[in-house]
Formats: C-alpha cells, structure tokens, sequence
C-alpha cells in the first residue's frame, strides 16, 4: 500500500470518525433521553399531549432556523474555501448549547427548548460542511461505500455512549449519583465531551484550501453568500434530475425526520416506560450498524435508488404499525424495524446526491441539501403537533406521516438517476 493510499484512508476515516462523534447527539440528545426528560422533567407541569406538541413546535422552530441559513453556509463556504473553519463553529456552537441542558430543572421547558433550539443548530450547520466533504474525499465508484461508513460509524458511537448513558440513568448509585434525573443531565454533558474529543481527528486531516481572500472578513462573504444561492436557485433547475430529486428527498425525509425527533416522547404519551424507550432506542443503533452497511453493499447490486425503495417501503409499514402502539414490546419491534433502514435511506440518499451535483459546487449545493432536508424536518413535527394538540392524542399525527412515504416513493420513481449523472458532469 502506497503513502498516498494511506493517506487516502487516514482521511476516509478520520471523516467517518466525526459520524461517530456526533451521532451522540442524535442519540442521546434528539432521539433517546432529552425527549423523556423534556415530557418528565421540563415541561412536567403540562399535561402529556401538550408536552409532546411542544417539543413538536420546538423542533420546527430550531429546523426553521438552520434551514434559512443552511444555503447560505453552503455557499460562504465553497466562496472562502474554509469548510474545515465552519465546522469547527458550528460544533462548538453545538457542544456549549448541548452542555448548557445540565441546567434545566423542573418545569423549565422553554430554557430547555432555547438551550436546543442552540444545540441543534450547531449539530445541523455542521453536517452540512461535513456531508459537503463527501465527493471530495472519495469517487463515484466508492462514495456509497464511505457514506454508508459513516453512517455505520455514527450508530457504533452513539449507540455506545446511549448505552454508558442508559447504565447510568438506570443505576446512578454504580456511579455516585444521586438520583436518575440528575444522571440525565449529567448524560447531556458526557454528549459535548464526545462530541468535541472524536472531532478532532476530523478538524486535523480533512483538506482544506487556503482562505480565498487572503485576510478574513465577514462581509464579503456574506454578500457572495447571498449572490451564490441567488444564482443556485437560478441554476438548480438546469440540473433536472437532481431538482425532482431533491423533491422526492424533501418529501419522503420528511417522515424519517419526524419518526426520528417524535418517537420517543410519543412512546412515552401512550405510557411506554423509561428504560423501554431508551434501551429500544440503543436497539436500533445496533441493527444500524450491519444493516447499513449491508444497504451500502446492495446498492452496488441494485443501485441506490432501488435501495431507497426498499427503505422507504419498510418506513410506510412502521408509521401503519405505530399507530396501534400500545406495548413496550411493541415499541421494540418498530425500533428494530426502524434500525433495518434509517441508516440505509439517509446514507443512499446522500450518497445519490453526491452522484448528481457538480463536485466543484459541492459545497454550494449541500447547502441546498441541507436546506431539503431542514424544510422537510419542520413540516412532518409540525403536523405531528398540531394534530396531537386540537385531537388530544398523537396517534393521528403518526399516521399522517405514512403520507410522506407514499409520495416520496412516487417522486423518486420519475428521477433518472443516469441522466441525472451526466447533467451533473457537464
């Protein structure tokens, strides 16, 4: 093996190994712990359906922000040629909004939504400059593979870190705590040091060009920022394939998105315990890992797109599912079933995305892939919450996300994905 292949896979890695880092945010934070703590803890003085319908405005609201300035990151970021420099603000933006949770206490739901409203941001501003390295690092051949890698790599993490957290909620004493809710947030600050450690092999070898303009200032930027997102919406459209794409992706994320932030607190309004919900959680991290990299290696069959389907069809089955949820051993077959392709559709979906964008853009565009994803993020909670608040219960909102599933399914159908190749590389 050459210098040159090495370094090759130094930098594969150490890109992956931020996948590892983050997702304990995505674990602990989004998905497992803060969402109980949120229902029990921050907003305990409301009753269980207004509790789930708030932290449903909260994640519009946090996704709202980051989509509005998702392209514009994009764009300010490829002008200046600092991504490296992006994401190292956008994840100390996200480990100090992750670290000030520790202080919320009893009743202190609207600090709690603030202090994630801020964590949020910073996890979902550096993704984008993360994802945007994708078809830099790699080619065509094997970008599936590296995304589908880094996605496996994020379930390892922040699977493993739910699981020192579920221990230690579950059996604070092993760790001289006092009590279970203090052990919650204690959990929150353990996500920033994870966070911030495991990105460091990230911030040294991932390549980075030198500043475009010699000495940094924040204006010009901006202004360039706004040019260049003015003329990507213009040119977007050039880009057929990857315009319906981008569609589909919008459509159908959204329902992943909102089974992702909505699940656990919905499991825990129809009366699923506390340990049930976090430990079927961790069950999905560990199904994600080899079912992930599993949809890696058929996409290379089948192609990415039809592994998208697959995903996609599974997701139709659990939303039907999660409306008769009624057990905790209920609960723990949706998470399995989720664990099979929640990894899988974001990965393909990503890595289908890198084949269809000019790669000297790519930046630019994964701002607008960001900006898809965060737009689809605000509707499905959006439409969870209201449905929760004005009926009572949030069994009808789960089943108003089959929705998304069917049309993303019809969307995807119609996007030519070797065309839209060729497009991409005139």
């Amino acid at each position: 093996m050459g210098k040159k292949d090495k370094s090759e896979k130094k930098v594969i890695y150490s890109w992956a190994l931020y996948d590892w880092a983050n997702s304990a945010f995505a674990t602990t934070i989004l998905a497992a712990v803060l969402p109980i703590f949120y229902n029990d803890v921050a907003a305990a003085n409301l009753p269980d359906n207004l509790a789930t319908s708030y932290w449903g405005y909260t994640q519009t609201i946090a996704m709202l922000v980051i989509a509005l300035i998702s392209p514009i990151l994009g764009a300010v970021a490829d002008y200046s040629k600092s991504k490296k420099i992006f994401l190292k603000i956008f994840v100390l933006i996200g480990v100090i909004g992750t670290g000030l949770l520790f202080f919320i206490t009893e009743g202190r739901y609207i600090m709690a939504s603030i202090f994630f409203i801020f964590a949020n941001i910073g996890f979902s501003g550096g993704n984008i400059f993360y994802d945007s390295f994708l078809p830099i690092i790699t080619d065509k051949e094997q970008i599936d593979y590296v995304s589908t890698l880094g996605y496996s790599a994020g379930y390892l993490g922040g699977g493993l870190l739910l699981l020192i957290n579920l221990v230690m909620i579950m059996k604070p004493g092993i760790f001289s705590i006092p009590n279970s809710v203090m052990a919650t947030r204690i959990a929150f600050l353990t996500v920033s040091v994870w966070w911030i450690v495991f990105s460091i092999p990230a911030f040294i070898s991932l390549p980075e060009s030198r500043l475009g303009l010699g000495k940094f200032t924040l204006i010009p930027y901006v202004k360039q920022g706004f040019y260049r997102v003015t003329n990507t919406f213009k040119n977007v459209r050039k880009y057929k394939e990857l315009f319906k794409f981008l569609i589909a992706f919008w459509i159908y994320n959204d329902g992943i998105g909102t089974i992702i932030r909505m699940a656990t607190i919905y499991g825990r309004e129809v009366g699923i315990g506390q340990n049930d919900l976090i430990g079927a959680l961790l069950l999905t991290q560990v199904v994600g890992i080899p079912f992930t990299l599993f949809f890696g290696k058929a996409a290379k069959k089948i192609g990415a797109k039809k592994g998208i389907y697959i995903a996609l069809s599974i997701y139709l089955i659990i939303t039907l599912l999660g409306y008769n949820l009624d057990s905790a051993l209920d609960f723990w077959v949706l998470a399995g079933l989720v664990g099979t392709v929640q990894g899988g559709a974001q990965a393909l979906s990503r890595s289908l995305y890198g084949v269809l964008i000019p790669k000297e853009k790519s930046a630019e565009f994964y701002g607008f892939y960001g900006i898809s994803s965060k737009f689809a993020a605000i509707t499905g909670p959006f439409v969870f919450a209201l449905v929760g608040q004005l009926t009572g219960s949030s069994r009808y909102g789960i089943l108003a996300v089959a929705s998304f599933f069917i049309l993303g399914i019809i969307m995807l159908y119609y996007v030519d994905i070797d065309k839209g190749a060729k497009e991409a590389s005139l």
